[in-house]
């Protein structure tokens, strides 16, 4: 069987494929292009991360496909239910990817409560000038023990978010449309291990009392976060996106950043992707990354066995 993994796979899950029997091209063959060239090669199964779509029309037009896999969690990008109805296997990695997000979004907000993403914009253009200057500016720091990290989404990205959390002496607030609880256990470098039951909060609440948010949860239909959920937010407040664009309205966004009411954002998803709103990229007060939550070596190698894994089942 001939596999098209479009957006990329990790050399260990290609290994365990073609020791399988499968074949494997890892061309990147342009959206437009991909219907005639899944019908000229003869594509059994579509591998995509984020950049590929599979909607309606390929899926209708391209019937030598048997499954569709999509490495990584969300699968916005695929018309799921579509292709299961007609027949086709859809699969996705919810596990493989949660820690590197985590770490991600830690990554940035530990860069923004030092102000990293703006020392690193100034200093090759004035360290050598204004070294004083820049000091003084970047001076006022603040630490995470001891603040309350609001998680909104509190699947597996979230718990992994928390843990760190709690690692590092943060309070946590937690809010999930479909839980009122969960059992979220700590291991430590010496195997032993903790458990926290953890409860809900109220979604008002933790906007109210949070000193920073950050957001894990599926692609909205409708804003999430927009003017209303901002002016219950305490002043000062940080945000954190390494879910889907569209879940903060970016305009309302700005105009926070400009009043001072969020103290600072960290990107990770936009609204207009690929093509981000260039207001969005210059603002001073935003850390960015261009979705590269799950994209570590380590996670890249968990999808690709997950993948290779459930291809064999299904498959093989």
């Amino acid at each position: 069987m001939i596999v098209l993994a479009n957006d990329g796979i990790s050399k260990s899950g290609m290994e365990k494929l073609e020791s399988n029997g499968f074949e494997i091209l890892k061309e990147s063959i342009p959206q437009d292009d991909l219907i005639s060239y899944i019908n000229n090669s003869k594509i059994d199964a579509l591998l995509v991360r984020s950049a590929t779509k599979v909607r309606k029309n390929l899926i209708d037009n391209c019937p030598s496909i048997k499954l569709i896999g999509r490495g990584g969690v969300g699968m916005d990008n695929i018309d799921v239910e579509y292709a299961r109805n007609k027949g086709i296997k859809v699969i996705n990695t919810p596990a493989a990817s949660s820690k590197s997000v985590a770490e991600l979004v830690f990554a940035h907000l530990f860069g923004c409560v030092r102000h990293l993403y703006s020392s690193n914009r100034s200093m090759p253009l004035e360290g050598d000038s204004k070294f004083k200057e820049l000091k003084k500016a970047y001076s006022k720091g603040t630490e995470l023990r001891g603040k309350t990290l609001g998680i909104v989404g509190f699947g597996r990205i979230g718990q992994e978010v928390a843990k760190i959390a709690i690692g590092i002496g943060m309070n946590i607030s937690v809010y999930d449309l479909n839980l009122n609880e969960t059992l979220l256990e700590l291991s430590f470098f010496d195997n032993s291990s903790k458990s926290f039951q953890i409860k809900m909060n109220n979604f008002k609440d933790l906007l109210a009392h949070s000193d920073f948010i950050t957001f894990h949860v599926p692609a909205q239909k409708n804003y999430l976060i927009s003017e209303n959920e901002f002016k219950i937010m305490k002043q000062g407040v940080g945000i954190i996106n390494a879910s889907r664009g569209g879940v903060i309205d970016e305009r309302a966004l700005e105009k926070q950043l400009s009043s001072g009411k969020i103290s600072f954002a960290a990107l990770d998803t936009f609204e207009n992707e690929p093509n981000p709103d260039i207001k969005i990229l210059m603002n001073a007060r935003i850390s960015l990354t261009p979705h590269i939550g799950a994209a570590t070596t380590e996670a890249q190698d968990r999808i690709g066995i997950e993948l290779a894994d459930q291809i064999i089942n299904l498959l093989g």
